[in-house]
């Protein structure tokens, strides 16, 4: 054992530090999605490439986080939580520098796939809570960790917007590397050495086949609308893509060290939770799809506001900030009621946005409030999830299992990403020289929205309070 971890073991980490560098992380990685969002318009002119091809900067990042997440929580179990938490910091801030450099497509692309990778963090970060907490503040870290998945989005969207309106666009990718740096640094002062690993070997061939089954599924989702739903390519991938994870989970449930214990996963309160995690990743993300370009669209073209990014950011904000404000509610509700009346809420809540949305969108202060809803079901939904996992696994099964909700989270980004844009490509109105999606097509959007939300319902309704009586759960009840 090196020396650093020696001495990190003979120390008492602090609570708070830990908690604040962890949210940090969290909030750095989660920025990563947004990042490019006020530069996504301009790219085929500043990478000289077409727009289909252009989509692979933002299509390789959550490909990347959906794959290695999983992963990357079981090395955490096996080898050290912080140990892997410091490798991913290390890939983002490469990933970072590798696409503030870049002026071509492909540089940028594999820039993007390693920044992706930040996004395991997360729920190392939720683990490492579990490891060094005392029981009366775990709740209320997790919600706050759990929660660094929205906030980091929303609120590093007005940021990204200022930095592209003011200085050149390789700036942000610049403070993308800077940002790793910082954490790198804290994570290495503070966050203590993992004593709690699981050993044994790890499952090369499980992990490869994970990520090329999700790679073919994610494939045919994201890209099905440019491809063509029906084209080879897409019915390759996404047929590819099922026939290598049924043949992955047939290997992982004979194989003595899996890398998923799929037994666990399965699990009722484990696997109805994972579930409602892709109705909420679908919420969330829609929100972040939709309600930006209502806000940014021409008022001449009857379907939007007129704003300025910089201005239409600042709507979306604030559900972030009550994220984050709620991640102290969240963990107090959790003790008193249980993380799953936390999900029901959280559901109710994002239904409530929706709803408002389709019954109230004509003034700015609306978008505003249905954001603001968005923000409490977020923050109550994703607070929840990690709480109702780790009540149902094992103390060795925290890194992987939490890593699998946030591969259940992404899967719902991405389904979100490919449906609501293939909604508003498909209902259009012209617009000068181009189309605009329709007021209809957004109300369409809405209401998949809400359907989504009220899928999550269902299934958190469905959730058996007393979950599984796990004779060492990671997170007791």
């Amino acid at each position: 054992m090196a020396r650093d971890e020696r001495r990190n073991l003979t120390r008492t980490p602090n609570p708070a530090a830990v908690v604040a560098v962890l949210a940090v992380a969290g909030l750095s990685s989660s920025f990563m999605f947004t990042l490019v969002v006020p530069i996504q318009a301009a790219l085929p002119e500043l990478l000289g490439a077409s727009r289909d091809d252009t989509a692979w900067v933002v299509t390789s990042t959550l490909l990347s986080a959906a794959v290695i997440t999983p992963i990357a929580g079981r090395l955490g179990d096996m080898y050290g939580k912080r140990r892997i938490i410091l490798v991913l910091l290390g890939i983002l801030i490469a990933g970072s520098v590798i696409a503030a450099l870049s002026h071509d497509l492909t540089w940028m692309v594999l820039g993007r796939v390693l920044q992706g990778a930040a996004t395991g963090v997360i729920p190392l970060g939720i683990s490492v809570l579990r490891d060094v907490l005392h029981e009366d503040r775990i709740d209320s870290s997790i919600a706050l960790i759990s929660a660094t998945l929205g906030v980091g989005g929303a609120i590093g969207l007005p940021v990204s917007a200022f930095i592209t309106m003011n200085v050149d666009w390789h700036l942000l990718f610049w403070i993308a590397a800077a940002l790793g740096a910082i954490v790198f640094v804290l994570v290495t002062w503070i966050i203590p050495v993992s004593v709690l690993r699981s050993g044994g070997r790890f499952d090369v061939v499980g992990a490869v086949g994970l990520a090329a089954g999700l790679l073919g599924i994610l494939l045919a989702i994201s890209r099905g609308a440019s491809w063509g739903w029906l084209s080879p390519p897409t019915l390759a991938s996404g047929i590819g893509g099922v026939v290598v994870l049924l043949a992955w989970g047939w290997y992982e449930l004979r194989t003595s060290e899996p890398l998923l214990d799929l037994r666990v996963a399965a699990r009722r309160p484990v696997l109805l939770t994972n579930l409602a995690s892709i109705a909420l990743g679908f919420g969330l993300f829609a929100s972040n799809v939709v309600y930006p370009q209502v806000l940014e669209l021409p008022v001449e073209s009857g379907s939007g506001f007129g704003l300025s990014l910089l201005s239409a950011s600042l709507i979306v904000m604030p559900s972030g900030i009550v994220m984050m404000i709620l991640s102290p509610l969240s963990g107090r509700l959790s003790r008193a009621v249980g993380p799953q009346l936390l999900l029901i809420l959280g559901s109710a809540s994002i239904i409530a946005a929706y709803v408002f949305t389709l019954l109230w969108s004509t003034e700015i202060w609306q978008i505003l409030v249905a954001n603001i809803l968005i923000g409490f079901g977020i923050g109550f939904g994703y607070a929840a999830m990690p709480m109702l996992i780790m009540r149902s696994v094992p103390a060795s099964e925290t890194g992987a299992s939490n890593g699998l909700n946030s591969l259940f989270r992404s899967l719902g980004t991405s389904i979100a990403a490919a449906v609501v844009a293939a909604v508003l490509a498909a209902d259009t109105v012209p617009f000068g020289d181009s189309a605009v999606p329709s007021p209809e097509a957004f109300r369409i959007s809405f209401a998949l929205g809400a359907g989504a939300a009220v899928i999550a319902l269902v299934l958190a309704l469905c959730i058996p309070r007393r979950g599984h009586r796990e004779a060492h759960p990671a997170l007791p009840e």
